[in-house]
């Protein structure tokens, strides 16, 4: 996992301890022990330092690749891990509420959702039920990253996860006065199937 330096004092903090957690965990070396003293201590509250908006994606379990405990991340998944407004509203209470230090967007490689993006962009191939809602959203990064150099689905799992770290500050005036006083970051990071690791893009 590697990405800018210059943070806020909190955010890269933050930054760096799932930094740590994702190294040791694609070493194969978690720290994370039973819970379940570490489940009593959280019955009276929580003071996650990170809010990650990630996929659905069964292999992107988000606390166990950045090797956290309960009471760390605040997590909010829907598949292709881009911004809904209700998904907004629960980062805005981690921001507001809970005082969280870094936002990070985290998308992965191979993402289906994505993927489908692309085919329907190729050939009109539409989705059942309101799996198409979720190949609408996407479509508008996958249509982006067509004709750029490279992979194409690859190109626009970066474009999606490029455009939801923008969409933070520009729908959200929680999030955007907390980026302006310095109190919170921004980043973005895709996680790759193959390594285990996690690289801070935007």
């Amino acid at each position: 996992m590697s990405g800018r330096t210059s943070l806020a004092p909190g955010a890269a903090e933050a930054l760096a301890k799932l930094k740590a957690g994702n190294e040791r965990f694609a070493a194969g070396k978690p720290e994370c022990v039973a819970l379940t003293a570490r489940v009593a201590e959280l019955a009276s509250g929580q003071s996650p330092f990170a809010i990650v908006l990630g996929c659905s994606d069964s292999r992107v379990p988000v606390e166990t690749i950045f090797d956290q405990v309960p009471g760390n991340v605040f997590v909010v998944r829907v598949a292709g891990n881009y911004l809904t407004d209700d998904g907004l509203g629960s980062i805005e209470y981690s921001v507001a509420m809970l005082k969280s230090k870094l936002i990070l967007v985290l998308g992965h490689s191979s993402c289906g959702a994505v993927s489908a993006a692309v085919t329907y962009l190729k050939d009109g191939m539409a989705q059942p039920g309101h799996i198409q809602d979720l190949v609408t959203a996407i479509a508008p990064a996958a249509r982006a990253a067509r004709g750029l150099h490279g992979d194409w689905l690859a190109n626009a799992v970066l474009e999606n996860v490029k455009r939801n770290v923008e969409a933070m500050t520009k729908r959200s005036h929680i999030v955007s006065a907390a980026v302006k006083a310095g109190s919170l970051h921004v980043a973005g990071g895709i996680y790759d199937l193959h390594t285990g690791l996690v690289e801070v893009i935007a």
